[in-house]
């Protein structure tokens, strides 16, 4: 038997990894692993678009059938051994009933999840600040267009993926919804970590006026009539008529900013019935029952592309806010002052539109219509 002492055996093995090294397996090893980088890389990027397209999903479902589920639930449980849970809820919901009037219950932490950076990134979402706004002011934001979900409007202004806080320091926005959203169990409590609030007199008046300064409210201006007009490649917001804001603007004496969202159409395809028909008049009475409108609209499916589904499509969507406009604090405004300031408004929206849409897509020709 053949002893080999240790200093023979570390000799051995050095003359191994010089011959290796000579005879180029060092970078055969290195080049495979680069190879094996790639062969996982598009599994990484599987993945990412499945939670992108879950982050959506999860966002879609909850706004349209948390606060029903959860209704039924608490009924159901009425019926069970688990009662007391649900009479407890219910208690300490009729004493919280009128929180979401009151400013809400904003959270910083939900709003900031990783989360909502997957669901920005589906689009892309993207914010742009074309001016600055001081703290010492309080604002009304006015959105455009509705498209069907707002998804422009609850990721900018909704949560902290699209970094307002940082582009806007000191101000604090909060997205006004329907008021029958915060009626509803649970999504009451999910809309307003978000810093979400009722769309009514009540809530925007405690912003503007009880909460100190620095508050920016959304307000989707076009609302439920909006939508049953939104399709890819339109360019309509419903205005003329809306005028509500800016004498609640005049009243508080806060400042107007216009914001329009290129690419919020497109984010659904619908179908449009006119005026006049049978089924627009359905709509119509639906809204005014309902408080929204209910929308023949589809996205894509959720595993095919070209199928039909409830998931929107991802194209992106472009956010712009505005220069404000300085507005006077007037307790009684006259109806001539409001329609000035209304027809300020309209007019810088119309050249924020200008502005900036030959950079997403549009044509120089291409015009806002004001209905």
């Amino acid at each position: 038997m053949l002893l080999v002492s240790p200093h023979m055996q570390l000799r051995g093995f050095a003359f191994m990894g010089r011959e290796l090294k000579r005879a180029g397996t060092g970078s055969s090893i290195l080049s495979a692993l680069q190879d094996l980088s790639v062969t996982f890389w598009p599994c990484r990027y599987k993945m990412e678009k499945h939670l992108q397209v879950i982050s959506v999903l999860q966002w879609v479902i909850s706004f349209m059938a948390m606060g029903a589920a959860c209704t039924l639930l608490l009924i159901y449980m009425f019926c069970t051994d688990c009662w007391l849970i649900s009479a407890m809820y219910t208690a300490w919901l009729i004493v919280d009933w009128n929180t979401p009037k009151r400013g809400g219950r904003r959270s910083s932490w939900v709003r900031n999840w990783t989360m909502w950076t997957y669901f920005r990134d589906y689009f892309p979402i993207r914010l742009i600040k074309t001016h600055n706004l001081l703290p010492s002011r309080n604002y009304i934001f006015g959105y455009h267009p509705h498209g069907i979900l707002c998804f422009g409007a609850f990721c900018n202004f909704g949560t902290e993926a699209t970094g307002f806080t940082e582009k806007f320091p000191g101000i604090k926005p909060s997205l006004a919804t329907l008021a029958g959203n915060f009626r509803l169990p649970v999504l009451r409590d999910y809309l307003m970590s978000g810093g979400i609030c009722p769309v009514n007199k009540n809530s925007i008046d405690y912003l503007l006026s009880r909460n100190g300064t620095g508050n920016a409210v959304v307000i989707v201006v076009g609302g439920a009539s909006e939508s049953l007009q939104c399709a890819p490649g339109l360019n309509t917001v419903t205005l003329k008529n809306r005028k509500g804001f800016v004498r609640l603007a005049l009243h508080r004496g806060s400042d107007l900013v216009p914001v329009y969202s290129f690419g919020e159409n497109d984010a659904y395809k619908q179908v449009i019935f006119e005026e006049g028909t049978y089924w627009r008049t359905i709509q119509k009475r639906l809204q005014k029952i309902l408080g929204f409108a209910p929308c023949l609209f589809h996205g894509c499916g959720l595993f095919f592309g070209n199928s039909w589904g409830i998931v929107p499509f991802g194209n992106p969507i472009t956010t712009i806010v505005g220069e404000p406009i300085t507005v006077p604090k007037i307790e009684d405004p006259t109806e001539e002052m409001v329609d000035l300031y209304h027809a300020m408004y309209i007019r810088s929206l119309q050249g924020l539109f200008d502005r900036y849409k030959t950079r997403f897509g549009l044509k120089e020709s291409d015009v806002l219509y004001v209905l």
